[in-house]
Formats: structure tokens, sequence, C-alpha cells
């Protein structure tokens, strides 16, 4: 049986400046055609030139694909063609629209990024070259300050994002490119060989037992923000989903109570049981499409009332709401929890998530020893 042949191969040419230019080398119908990618080697003399080549040869290959693909579908009749005429900022505002909250708000700090980079709002994503996102990566890995988006703040000293926001953000761009691709509008992804940002290990800060003991005796600033605290201490619920809890998601199961809810962030259907002391602070049954914690305000005010209640129960933590779903995972991993356990409770879709908890907890249990004084 006779093998099709190859249509298009990948080459490379030597320019006069050291670098090497690579092509598609199109063999059809007994033609031959050259296409050039505008992408290039270069000379490998450090450990970050080996890195950038193999980037430059992950993408031509795909393009490479890419063209196979566009060649064989024409040949069997199938259309496909794209939309690169599209405006890339029109796509992404309409991402950003979708949003809510500090998600919203992240992803407006992105696009102002990004229009400083590109101040060209009629880019389309035809224009869209990998050296263009290779050009944004080292914007914000190199450029980018913290403030220079936000016209309030001039007054204050502008200093560099951190490592965390940067993979935050570039990750940000490939999700619009990944959105572009899954509506056809391009083919091939312009960020697929550009290397990501390392996301740092973040410092989790958590309470421990004697330390929410502690916060429970200490008059909040806000009522109804501590009791929510306490809850998800208890249970690990997000503020996402402890600030949409109806009456309704609460329900009696054998004797004992639990949730039945739609994960806020992930969109998963999780089923949470309380034990008693959690049952307790939900208080009061409320009519169906009442909120359990109907006074709790704004994520910020929240922050504001939490860092001044800790402060004032002498408890020198940076803690937030969110805090609260750390102490309840290092908690349940500390009292022997099984980690797949741990993370189904937390309705986490990869067990690597949590392990992120019990690596905090080693560290802890390496601590304690450590405050073993000298004996002998």
């Amino acid at each position: 049986m006779a093998h099709n042949k190859e249509i298009v191969y990948l080459r490379k040419r030597p320019r006069s400046n050291g670098t090497e230019s690579l092509y598609l080398d199109i063999c059809r119908n007994g033609k031959r055609t050259n296409e050039y990618l505008k992408l290039y080697l270069v000379p490998e003399r450090t450990r970050e030139d080996k890195q950038k080549n193999k980037e430059t040869l992950k993408l031509a290959e795909a393009m490479r694909a890419k063209r196979v693909v566009e060649i064989q579908s024409k040949d069997f009749g199938l259309d496909v063609t794209t939309h690169e005429d599209v405006l890339f900022f029109d796509v992404m505002r309409r991402l950003i629209d979708r949003k809510e909250g500090t998600t919203k708000t992240s992803w407006q700090n992105c696009l102002a990024h990004i229009l400083k980079y590109e101040p060209n709002e009629q880019i389309t994503f035809g224009e869209i070259t990998p050296q263009w996102v290779r050009g944004f990566r080292d914007y914000i890995d190199t450029r980018a300050m913290q403030w220079d988006i936000d016209p309030r703040k001039r007054e204050v000293e502008p200093k560099p994002i951190s490592q965390g926001t940067k993979a935050l953000m570039f990750q940000k761009l490939c999700t619009v490119f990944n959105i572009a691709m899954r509506e056809g509008i391009i083919r091939i992804n312009p960020a697929a060989g550009v290397e990501r940002f390392k996301e740092p290990e973040s410092e989790r800060e958590f309470l421990t037992i004697d330390e929410i003991k502690q916060l429970r005796n200490t008059p909040p600033p806000n009522e109804h923000l501590a009791q929510a605290f306490f809850f998800s201490c208890l249970t690990g619920l997000r503020w996402s989903d402890i600030v949409k809890l109806k009456w309704s998601e609460v329900q009696e199961w054998y004797g004992s109570t639990r949730i039945v809810f739609t994960q806020k962030k992930t969109g998963g259907l999780e089923y949470l049981d309380l034990n008693e002391q959690a049952a307790d602070m939900l208080g009061t049954r409320g009519n169906p499409n009442d909120l359990v914690f109907p006074t709790l305000g704004p994520i910020q005010a929240a922050r504001i009332s939490i860092a001044a209640w800790v402060k004032s129960a002498g408890i020198n933590k940076h803690i937030t709401f969110h805090c609260a779903r750390h102490t309840f995972a290092i908690m349940m991993l500390d009292l022997g929890v099984d980690l797949y356990t741990v993370s189904k409770l937390l309705g986490h879709r990869s067990i690597e998530t949590t392990q992120i908890y019990a690596k905090i907890l080693d560290k802890n249990k390496k601590a304690a020893i450590d405050r073993i004084p000298k004996i002998f």
C-alpha cells in the first residue's frame, strides 16, 4: 500500500547575521513553494538561547502542522477559513464584561497593561505574532510598574509587579487566545511557544486552633462577618460561596445538616456535610430564597474589618477572609484527614492544589521540632 508523502517540510536557511531563518518547503501537485515564517533561530551561546530556540521550533512545528491541515482540508473541500481580522481588544473586552468583582478588576488591570504595551486599539488577531507575545512577556517582566496604569496613584512610588501577578497576567493573555481559537478566529495560538512565568509558592497564612479561640474571645467590629468567618474556618467555604449561600441550599440529611451548592469559582456542584458547630453558626432558618448571611457587605470592607479585629486580638498575622479556608485545610490535615478527602472537602479539581497545604504543615511541624530546648 502506498504511503502519502509528507507535503510540508520545516527547513532552515542561514542568514548573514549568524541567525537561521525558518521556512516551510511545500510540495504539492508536483510543485514546490517556500513560505517564510518570520521566525529565527539564534546561535546557542547560553542556556537562554537554547530555551528560546526550543520555543521557536515548537511554534514553527505547530505552524507546519496547521499548514498541512489547511492543505488537506482544501483537498477534501472543507472550509478552514479563519477570521483573523477580528479586533483583539473587542474579544478581550467582551470577556471582561462577563466577569464580576475582584476577578473583573484583575482582568481590567491586565487590559490596562496590554494597552500600555500596545496602544493600537485596532490591532487584529492576524497582526499578533509570537514576537508580539514575547514582547509583552518582556514588558511585564522588566518594565511594568504596579501603579503605572492607575491615574489615582500618581503620588505613590511605582514599584515592579510581583512574580505571581506576572504569571496571572500572562495567563489571562493566553486565555484570550484560547477563546479566539475556540471561536475559529485563529487556528494557531501565537503564545504557544512562549515560555510561561513560573508561579511562586505563595505563603498561605492561617490561624491555629488557639488563635481561633483567641479571636472568638475578641469583640468583632461586625458580628455577622465574624460568624461567616468562623463558618469558613469550620467548612473551608470561599467568600464567593458564603456570600451567595441561600437557605434552599441548606438541607437536613439523615439527622445532620448538609449544604448542596454550585461553586462560584469552578461551577462544580458540591455536597458539604456540616459538623454540629458549623450548623449552629447558621442561626435560625429563613425562607428558601433568603441569604444565610445577608449583611456581609462588600469584600473590601470585610478585609478592613478582619484586619482590625485580628490586630485587636493580638495576633500578628496578615489575615484575610480567605485565610479561614487555609485554616480549615491545615486543621483537617493536622487532625490526620487524608489529602484526597481534604481535596474533596475544599472542592479542588486537582489534588496538586491541596498538596500546597501539606507542604505548609510539614514546615510547621519542622518549626515545632526546632523549638525543643537544648537538653543534652
